[in-house]
This record gives C-alpha cells, structure tokens and sequence, in this order.
C-alpha cells in the first residue's frame, strides 16, 4: 500500500477522476510493479479487501483468474464501483473463470445496470468467440428495446454487442446497422483523429471493410 501511495500522480488522479475512477496511479507502472510481483493469488484477495480502487486494479493483475469461485467473483462485480475496476475484472479475471457462462446469465438479467453491463460485456466476447448456442435475433430484439433508454455503462455494454453482431456475423448485419441507425446511440460520441467512432453502424462498416467483406449484406 505504501508503494502504491508513492506512485501517486495528481494529474493522473485529476484525468481518472474525469471517468468516474478514483485513483491517481499511472496504469503503465501499475503493470511494471504487477509484473514484479508476479502472480499471488492470496496477497490479491488482501489487496482487495483494502477496497481501495488502486490496491484492487493491481489485486486484478496478480490474481489466478481461475481460482474465484462463482459467489466471490458475483460479490467482487457488485463492490467494483469504480468503471476500470468493474471493466478489469470482466475482462482480465470473469473471462477467463469457469463459472464466466453462469454469470453471464444471472448477471445479463440482473435489475442492477452495472451488473447487467457485465453481463452484455460478457455476451458480446461469446458473440466474438463462441457465438453457438446464441440467439443472435433475440439479442437484437432486446437492443432494440432497451438500448436507447439504459443507463451510460449498461447502454454501451449493450452497443458493443449490436456491433460486435454486425461486425462478426453477415447475415445479422443489416439489421444490426438499421437498429443502429433508429437509435442514435453514441451518433455524437467524440472520438479522436484516426479512432473509429462507437456509433455501431460507423463501427460496423469500418470493421468490416478492415476485414475485406461488405458493409451492407442482407
């Protein structure tokens, strides 16, 4: 706790604040001093007792994915308030658990919008990687539904799965462009020189033209 008070940077801090995080820690020699202490998988569960949202983003990084059990990682998601903690633990830890399927449905239906952001995060890996089983139009039916009026991190869970259905899946596209298109979530969204906007159907067409197919495909 005492190295990572020493790794303190005010204009870290004042930047991470801007996005909800409260911590004033340089990510980069976060990693350097996770790398050192390589994995720990007790000496992480400490860390994140601290509650402390630097202490828990470096517990992320040295834990054994694989050792949480369902409970714990459902009881981890519901006390990471912070956004990077929330997004470090779906990605670098529930990912990679065996109960990450489990959770992906109980939390998908979960009343609390940042546990439902977890789930969709989750279904829009699947939609990536593992799509058998889904079912992609009932998917899209609930987007279409729910998206325009969900809260910021549920509403953009729920984007990145619309694009990840166009990008990943041709006979899904046009639908998924078109919902996109009626929504007009994230339309305005500033995105840097050289990004690709979050608005799906720019999203969508960018990424497939990368991979070399059509954009617009029925």
């Amino acid at each position: 706790m005492a190295e990572l008070a020493g790794l303190e940077d005010p204009r870290a801090r004042e930047v991470n604040e801007r996005h909800g995080d409260d911590h004033g820690v340089n990510l980069g020699r976060l990693r350097a001093l996770a790398k050192r202490l390589k994995t720990q998988q007790e000496l992480a569960r400490r860390l994140w007792e601290t509650g402390d949202t630097a202490a828990r983003l470096l517990a992320l990084l040295i834990c054994r994915p694989k050792a949480f059990g369902r409970d714990e990682l459902d009881a981890m998601l519901r006390e990471a308030r912070t956004p990077k903690v929330h997004d470090w633990l779906v990605n670098y830890v529930v990912k990679k658990n065996p109960h990450s399927e489990e959770l992906r449905l109980a939390w998908s239906a979960d009343p609390d919008p940042a546990v439902a952001a977890a789930g969709w995060a989750l279904t829009a890996e699947r939609v990536t990687r593992k799509p058998e089983g889904l079912d992609l139009a009932g998917l899209l039916d609930v987007i279409e539904t729910e998206m325009k009026g969900a809260p910021d991190r549920l509403q953009w869970a729920m984007n990145t799965c619309l694009a990840q259905i166009g990008i990943e899946h041709a006979g899904h596209r046009a639908r998924a462009i078109g919902i996109g298109e009626r929504l007009g979530v994230l339309r305005d969204y500033p995105t840097s020189p050289g990004c690709t906007s979050p608005f799906a159907p720019v999203w969508i067409t960018e990424m497939v033209r990368r991979q070399g197919g059509p954009a617009h495909m029925t």
